[in-house]
């Protein structure tokens, strides 16, 4: 029992980072969950071995590390099925390859330890679309601010393979994200839910980019544009005869985001979340992540 206090009490600092590091190399919050309990095993069993050759952190970002990238290569990261609605859908614009991705809550971010563009959906997004030891070397190197040779060594590679991977990383990165204005957010999320409760397309519509997306994880469906997005959300509010929806604030991934509910005379039902990303003072983005039943 002693030796379990010291160990839980030496890995309790870095829990919460290490759970985020899991989720920006596996894209998903369940994943990250099962991937921490291996890191905790290997930790535990290692701890004899670790002789203090580097800091705790860094060792447990190996393990850490390595184990994501085993999870990846093992295919234990399996997207859920995709899930079949119950109405006849439009024609997706396109079908999207990254259907495991889940929201982050904000309630289990450390704001010492989280940048906003670190955690947000298009970067995550971003990197499940990478090779995986490109993003793990991105990760480690311009957000956990290791240096080149120690990200070699995590990754047990040399420095000069790292700056490759790093290069080509970087490349397949869109633009960062504008300065954020929190009170236009605020505002423009809260717009968003009334029309969306209320089956307001037309208004929804207004408060979205001219290049806006709508996706739907698990469900590999993406729709481009305003007309498409329109054409999707009067299809699902007309085959929606028998409740309403409820949205209510539920930060993710430093984004305005709802948790959604169909609400009928036997009480509500939570069907997911919706997390909006947004640019300047239009939505370029609605994430529609679907609850499984």
């Amino acid at each position: 029992m002693g030796e379990q206090q010291t160990f839980d009490e030496l890995i309790a600092p870095y829990r919460r980072e290490l759970h985020v590091h899991c989720y920006r190399m596996l894209g998903s919050v369940t994943d990250a969950d099962d991937v921490m309990q291996e890191i905790l095993v290997a930790a535990w069993r290692g701890l004899d071995s670790f002789a203090g050759r580097s800091s705790l952190r860094t060792w447990l970002y190996k393990i850490a590390t390595n184990r994501c990238l085993n999870a990846i290569r093992d295919g234990k990261r399996r997207p859920p099925p995709e899930p079949l609605p119950p109405f006849e859908p439009p024609p997706p614009t396109s079908r999207g390859e990254v259907t495991w991705l889940q929201p982050y809550p904000d309630a289990l971010l450390d704001d010492r330890l989280v940048q906003r563009e670190n955690i947000e959906l298009a970067f995550i997004t971003a990197l499940q679309r990478m090779p995986p030891r490109q993003a793990a070397a991105l990760i480690l190197v311009d957000v956990l601010d290791f240096s080149t040779p120690e990200a070699a060594d995590l990754l047990d590679t040399t420095p000069t393979a790292v700056k490759g991977a790093l290069q080509r990383a970087r490349a397949s990165l869109h633009s960062p994200s504008p300065p954020r204005d929190t009170e236009t957010e605020r505002q423009l999320a809260k717009r968003f839910a009334e029309a969306f409760m209320a089956d307001d397309i037309a208004t929804i519509t207004t408060l979205l980019t001219d290049d806006a997306w709508l996706t739907m994880p698990p469900a590999p469906h993406q729709y481009y544009g305003p007309s498409a997005i329109a054409a999707f959300l009067e299809v699902s509010a007309s085959a929606r005869t028998e409740s309403e929806l409820l949205l209510e604030p539920a930060g993710a991934n430093r984004q305005p985001a709802f948790a959604c509910y169909f609400v009928n005379p036997s009480g509500r039902v939570f069907t997911g979340h919706i997390v909006l990303t947004i640019s300047g003072d239009r939505i370029s983005t609605v994430t529609r992540f679907l609850e499984l039943s």
